[in-house]
């Protein structure tokens, strides 16, 4: 972490490969791969005792320094301070692939105390358009290619969710469709494609951990489309305080979900509080009626049975917004503590200023302000299961 701190303050990025060389790398992968591929869909953080803390962190988008900031804040992982990590290591911001392999040393050293949950950005589709293709390109050169596959490949072997001790269900995105309204296969005929159509939602129920825990989620995109619908519903679903459940029509992909489906999936499942991530101030700007994230989280709903929670960990965002049109947010992570791990204590934090001078790899200006109008139509998109 020290020795990535001090590169970004005075290394070109070209020169990353003097920091962390390419054999190094493929070795932590290898590591990484044995690791993850056992991990089930959804994670039971359950190895806990009344001298454990568990730390949940929301998207942190390639802003190294603030996660630096919070390891140290929250103290480190070990064998009683668990993490859970709701997805979006990178893309946004400049240290993408430092973030990512901090995070991957980490996991490797404490594969029980350390969980790294997928977000919509661990993608193919959402590193080509948001940064992290181009960086790792440009940081490892004529072996980035080779470097970029296989952290795609280790992005497709995230677990999807997590249910930490008996009451916190957390995932990037949130709740996820049942697939047992949709056509089955019949003999001697084509499965029918399930389309996002709006015709669609009159089948729409909440899915259940038994078909979470058989969705295929080794894509390299999740599908907005097909029979396997459960992990883009997971990292691109959005809550709404509009009751009931609907297709996500804004973003093209996974569900919009009301404070009823929230008490439905909490009383069903005898849980207490869901946290997620996924929405920064940029999207938040965009959903009136929901809270702002002027303070790295927000309540949005709360029922009989518990809350949910948006948390998002990276304040200032985004890095490369011009100065006057820049957020000003908080960034924040969870602490649950013992006995029962369901009453959530939330710090917030301020960015780490200054930041060393970094160059977008992407082109900021031109692309969406937010994930939501990315185009799933997009013939580039995975759509097979």
């Amino acid at each position: 972490m020290s020795s990535f701190d001090w590169a970004s303050r005075n290394l070109e990025p070209n020169q990353f490969p003097n920091v962390f060389p390419k054999e190094v790398f493929d070795s932590l992968v290898l590591c990484a791969f044995d690791i993850l591929h056992k991990e089930a869909n959804c994670i039971a953080v359950d190895r806990l005792g009344l001298e454990s803390t568990v730390v949940v962190v929301g998207d942190i988008h390639g802003q190294l320094h603030d996660l630096l900031f919070l390891l140290n804040d929250a103290g480190f992982p070990s064998e009683n301070r668990l993490y859970v990590f709701n997805g979006d290591y990178v893309d946004r911001g400049a240290w993408g692939i430092e973030t990512f392999l901090i995070l991957l040393a980490w996991k490797v050293f404490l594969p029980k105390s350390v969980y790294l949950l997928r977000g919509n950005h661990e993608s193919k589709y959402c590193t080509s358009v948001y940064g992290f293709e181009k960086e790792v390109l440009t940081k490892y050169g004529d072996k980035g290619k080779d470097v970029y596959q296989k952290c795609l490949e280790c992005f497709k072997r995230l677990p999807l969710t997590s249910i930490i001790g008996k009451y916190v269900y957390t995932a990037h995105g949130g709740l996820f469709r049942s697939m047992s309204a949709y056509p089955k296969r019949s003999k001697g005929k084509k499965r029918r494609k399930i389309s996002f159509v709006p015709e669609l939602s009159s089948k729409l129920s909440l899915g259940t951990f038994e078909e979470l825990k058989k969705a295929q989620r080794s894509v390299l995109n999740p599908p907005w489309m097909g029979s396997n619908l459960i992990p883009g519903d997971v990292l691109w679903s959005d809550p709404s305080m509009d009751p009931g459940l609907s297709l996500n029509e804004e973003r093209g992909i996974g569900l919009l979900w009301g404070p009823d489906c929230t008490e439905e999936f909490l009383k069903k499942f005898q849980l207490k509080l869901i946290i997620r991530s996924h929405e920064g101030p940029d999207a938040r700007d965009k959903r009136p009626g929901l809270g702002g994230m002027e303070n790295g989280f927000t309540i949005d709903h709360t029922v009989e049975s518990g809350k949910l929670i948006t948390l998002f960990s990276a304040p200032d965002y985004p890095q490369f917004q011009a100065t006057e049109d820049r957020y000003r947010n908080k960034g924040a992570y969870i602490v649950l503590e013992p006995p029962n791990f369901d009453d959530p204590v939330i710090r917030s934090f301020e960015a780490i200023t200054p930041r060393p001078q970094a160059k977008p790899f992407y082109d900021f200006e031109e692309v969406a302000d937010s994930d939501q109008e990315l185009d799933f139509a997009s013939p580039s998109m995975e759509t097979s299961p």
